[in-house]
């Protein structure tokens, strides 16, 4: 039964090394150099900002590999529960990293164009400024279509979790629920983009609960792997 454990706790490690990459890159540098609608203030903080930028890239691409492997560790530990589901699960979060890495190329191509690489001279400044601002809009829309499948993956990791029986009955719950508002957020966002800011702060909060959980349990716990033996059994035993 140590297997398992140990698998989990590689899993934990995975997920925390996602944690940290992710909100660099997403949580951190994205916002920093992006500003919705305004070409001259973006292109300006990528061009002050250009190492912040490129690290910004490979911390992406990095939390990228780490999701994919996160993902094959957890279908090893959960494949038992149902071998479908799981690689449902492996498929869901391939398609996400597969997304996201592709927006980290709209961000790179954004700094080549801000700090002169690309020549667009022929456009001037401001249309150099647009097309800054045209390669992070692409690259913040397109990882809000990667969130479709970064929500997806969730509800079957909390269905093998909850069948499992190796977790906690809620963190399966709070897991689903979260997946679920994953997707909430991301339609609101598109469909109805004002009531969608309103709501961000709250819709977000199952998913990071469920998330920070998650990790956190696999880190330091790993799974419940305490065989219940049933009262026959232990009369047997005794006999």
């Amino acid at each position: 039964m140590n297997s398992p454990k140990r698998l989990a706790r590689i899993a934990g490690l995975l997920y925390l090394g996602v944690g940290i990459f992710g909100g660099f890159a997403e949580g951190y540098v994205e916002p920093k150099m992006y500003v919705a609608g305004d070409a001259a203030a973006t292109a300006g903080n990528v061009v002050a900002n250009a190492d912040l930028v490129r690290i910004g890239v490979v911390a992406d691409l990095v939390d990228q590999v780490l999701l994919v492997f996160l993902a094959l560790t957890l279908y090893i530990l959960l494949k038992h529960v149902q071998q479908s589901v799981a690689r449902a699960m492996v498929v869901l979060v391939v398609i996400a990293a597969a997304i996201a890495s592709l927006n980290a190329v709209f961000e790179f191509e954004g700094l080549r164009v801000a700090t002169g690489a690309v020549d667009l001279s022929a456009l001037g400044t401001e249309g150099s400024n647009a097309m800054v601002l045209l390669l992070l809009d692409t690259q913040h829309y397109g990882l809000l279509i990667a969130q479709i499948f970064f929500g997806l993956w969730l509800i079957p990791l909390g269905y093998l979790t909850l069948k499992s029986g190796w977790f906690p009955k809620a963190l399966s719950v709070v897991l689903v629920v979260g997946g679920v508002c994953y997707l909430i957020d991301l339609f609101a966002a598109f469909l109805v983009p004002d009531f969608g800011q309103l709501i961000h702060g709250f819709i977000v909060i199952p998913c990071f609960v469920g998330e920070i959980w998650m990790l956190g349990y696999l880190l330091f716990i790993g799974v419940r792997t305490v065989k219940t033996v049933k009262p026959d059994e232990r009369i047997l035993a005794a006999a």
